[in-house]
């Protein structure tokens, strides 16, 4: 079994299908099959996909993992390093929440803002953000 920082590769397969969201929605199994079948020479099929993503197969191919990465704009190593883990996850969320017309509202804004400003605004958010948390989970 591919061991991972977050637990298995069933969880990273699972979590891409929850953050890579172009449609508005998760990728179905058939997508995701015909996808891959198409980056890939040889089959994949929407059962297989779904094995993967619930742990019921843990051990896929170089080709199987170089199709899913593939399909879901990640690294092949996304599989297996825990940093290129962080790094496409952030991203990944990065990406989602600019899906929200407000946060990109702001995030425009913030561009053109200078750097002292920007940091004000950081601070703010911060604030609010813990305000919103309660002293029980920021550490207070």
């Amino acid at each position: 079994m591919t061991e991972t920082k977050d637990g298995s590769l069933a969880r990273r397969i699972d979590h891409l299908f929850k953050a890579v969201q172009p449609k508005g929605r998760e990728y179905s199994y058939e997508e995701v099959a015909r996808g891959c079948e198409a980056l890939t020479v040889g089959t994949f099929s929407k059962t297989y996909v779904w094995q993967l993503r619930t742990g019921q197969r843990d051990n896929p191919t170089k080709r199987h993992l170089e199709a899913l990465a593939a399909f879901f704009g990640v690294p092949v190593s996304y599989f297996f390093d825990d940093q290129v883990v962080d790094d496409v996850n952030s991203q990944l969320a990065l990406a989602a929440a600019l899906r929200d017309s407000a946060v990109r509202d702001i995030a425009l804004r913030a561009l053109y803002m200078d750097d002292a400003t920007r940091r004000s605004l950081a601070r703010i958010v911060n604030e609010i953000s813990a305000m919103q948390r309660g002293p029980a989970e920021d550490g207070s």
